[in-house]
């Protein structure tokens, strides 16, 4: 094969078509391509039904045998992968101490979360039950107060009730000794 001037895929200068207005050949069928790719895909879909089902079984075929194909490529990528990073023992062992470590880390996040859900919540209880015990204290004070007051009410009534019967007896007893 000889080498020749092409460096960009087409053809030199002196070897194109030129049209009557000047301009290269290749350059109107690359336009009328373009055209050609940006007008509406329907001019390529089947204009008759069985065209139309043979499109939708094609799809409907080469849908999973791609799908299979890239699942396959990725699963010989990973391997790959595995057979390079697990060749020598040493590599082995470095992958393993790796993830040791990551493991450890995750669990060192995990008991250090579970502290501090456990020290929250330890927190928000003893708030809670001060929060009750002051709520108690405060209505047991506020109880003992009413007693009090009405203690001191009903001695009040009491001795009042009782200087009054007395009065009451003392005037009934002059009464009943003045009538008699």
């Amino acid at each position: 094969m000889a080498t020749s001037s092409r460096t960009s895929g087409r053809r030199p200068a002196s070897t194109r078509k030129t049209t009557p207005s000047g301009r290269a050949s290749g350059t109107r069928a690359s336009t009328a391509r373009r055209a050609a790719g940006s007008s509406s895909s329907t001019s390529t879909q089947p204009k008759t039904r069985v065209g139309q089902a043979q499109v939708i079984a094609e799809r409907a075929l080469l849908v999973p045998v791609g799908a299979s194909l890239l699942v396959r490529d990725n699963l010989v990528s990973t391997v790959k992968g595995f057979a390079t990073k697990y060749r020598t023992r040493d590599s082995l062992e470095r992958e393993l101490k790796r993830y040791e470590r990551r493991g450890a880390t995750a669990r060192n996040r995990f008991e250090r979360q579970v502290r501090r859900t456990r020290t929250r919540f330890e927190r928000e209880l003893r708030q809670r039950r001060s929060r009750v015990e002051r709520t108690v204290q405060q209505n047991r004070r506020r109880f003992e107060r009413e007693v009090r007051s009405v203690r001191k009410d009903i001695e009040r009534q009491s001795d009042s009730l009782g200087t009054r019967v007395e009065k009451l007896v003392s005037s009934a007893q002059g009464r009943l000794s003045s009538v008699s």
